[in-house]
């Protein structure tokens, strides 16, 4: 409690999500966040859990490295967007060198499939094409 206070008091954040304390080291040993080499400290993590608590997507950080936000925001979004639309990011997005903000439509799983994809959608192939999505509705 007293690092949400903190945080709150000094840069002027206020946590809006739960944050748990494992003082015995349960969920730390669990989740795999005690380093070998490191005695008790544990590795910097991240998890997404999603709101059926599914986990879908960790990180690991070693203890020397702070976590990267903008990427772990990228990632949420990303997860959100592909449960919406159901479509891939590539990576960097949204500023990819070769499709920008643009998605990736699944790959087609069938012959017909994927000739209709070449005119449906911007293609290199019949196997990779690309969307805009409009995030804004």
């Amino acid at each position: 409690m007293k690092w949400i206070e903190w945080i709150k008091e000094k840069l002027g954040v206020e946590i809006q999500f739960p944050v748990i304390a494992d003082d015995r080291g349960i969920i730390a040993e669990t989740y795999g966040m005690l380093h070998p080499g490191k005695g008790t400290n544990t590795v910097r993590s991240v998890f997404i859990i999603d709101s059926k608590g599914i986990l879908r997507a960790m990180l690991y950080y070693p203890q020397e490295l702070g976590r990267n936000m903008d990427e772990i925001l990228r990632m949420v979004k990303g997860l959100q967007i592909n449960d919406e639309y159901k479509v891939a990011l590539p990576a960097n997005w949204p500023n990819n060198e070769l499709l920008g903000d643009e998605v990736i439509v699944p790959t087609a799983s069938d012959c017909q499939t994927a000739a209709t994809r070449l005119k449906e959608y911007d293609c290199y192939d019949w196997w990779f094409c690309h969307k805009k999505i409009d995030l804004n509705k």
